[in-house]
C-alpha cells in the first residue's frame, strides 16, 4: 500500500536517483558507462569516514548503509542509499575528508566515479548541479528529521518510522501490491533507530503480536501499513 496521504516519507527518506536523470546520453557515459562496476559482499566497506576523497560511488545493484561512529564504536545509520545513487560526493563538493563511512548493506555491484570527472559533468551542466544542490537542501531536511526523532521520540516511534522509512528502500523493484520483504539485521535496525538491539528486537515481537508485521528469521513485512504510521506518531 502507497504511504500518500498517510505519512510524509518525503521528510524522513532521502533519495539521489533524479539526479541522474537531467545528463545527456553523452555525460552519463562519460561519468558512469564507461566507468568499470565493482561487487561488493554484504558488510565490505565502500569508504571510511576521514579518508580524503578520491571520487564518488554510484549504486548499479544493491543497498549501501551511510553511517558515522561514536567513541565507543557504536555506529548510527544516517540513511541506506539504493540502486541508481550517487554517494560521496559531499567531500568532494566541501573539499573536505569524508565525513561519515559507507558499507554494502546487501551484495551489490557500485561504479567508481574519479574526482576529475565528476567535475567535469559538475563544470559542464549547471542543470546537474542545480539538482545536485537541490538534493543537499533536502538530505539536510532529512537529517534535521532525524535528529528530532532521536531527541523527542519514543522507543516504539523510532523503531516504527525506521521501518517505514526502509520499508520504501526495499520496495523499489517491487510490483504493486506484492509483499515488500525488509532483509536486514537487527543490529542495522537498531542503528538506524538508534535503540539497542535488545529494545528492538523486544518491540518487533510486540508489533508482531498486534499484527502490525509479519517476521521470518531476519526478514520483516509490513502487514498493516496504517497501523505503523499510527504508531510512529509521526504528526
Amino acid at each position: 500500500m502507497s504511504l500518500s496521504g498517510i505519512f510524509p516519507i518525503d521528510k524522513w527518506n532521502f533519495t539521489t536517483q533524479s539526479i541522474l536523470n537531467v545528463l545527456s546520453e553523452d555525460d552519463f557515459d562519460f561519468l558512469i558507462s564507461r566507468q568499470g562496476e565493482q561487487k561488493y559482499a554484504k558488510g565490505d566497506i565502500i569508504f571510511r569516514e576521514g579518508v580524503v576523497p578520491t571520487g564518488i560511488f554510484y549504486i548499479h545493484q544493491g543497498k549501501v548503509k551511510k553511517y558515522k561512529v561514536d567513541r565507543s564504536g557504536k555506529e548510527q545509520i544516517i540513511y541506506i542509499a539504493d540502486k541508481g545513487e550517487l554517494i560521496g560526493y559531499h567531500a568532494i563538493l566541501s573539499e573536505e575528508r569524508y565525513p561519515d563511512s559507507a558499507a554494502a548493506l546487501e551484495t551489490s555491484s557500485i561504479t567508481f566515479i574519479p574526482k576529475e570527472d565528476f567535475l567535469t559533468i559538475l563544470h559542464k551542466s549547471p542543470l546537474f548541479t542545480q539538482r545536485l544542490l537541490k538534493a543537499l537542501s533536502h538530505e539536510y531536511t532529512v537529517l534535521a528529521n532525524n535528529i528530532s526523532v532521536f531527541a523527542n521520540r519514543s522507543a516504539v516511534e523510532r523503531l516504527a518510522i525506521a521501518l517505514i522509512v526502509i520499508r520504501e528502500k526495499f520496495k523499489s523493484g517491487s510490483k504493486d501490491g506484492e509483499r515488500v520483504i525488509i532483509d536486514i539485521s537487527r543490529s542495522d535496525l537498531a542503528n538506524m533507530a538508534g535503540l539497542a538491539k535488545e529494545n528492538v528486537i523486544r518491540l518487533l515481537k510486540e508489533l508482531k503480536q498486534e499484527g502490525i508485521i509479519g517476521t521470518e528469521g531476519r526478514k520483516i513485512w509490513v502487514q498493516n501499513i496504517e497501523k505503523l504510521v499510527l504508531r510512529s506518531n509521526f504528526k
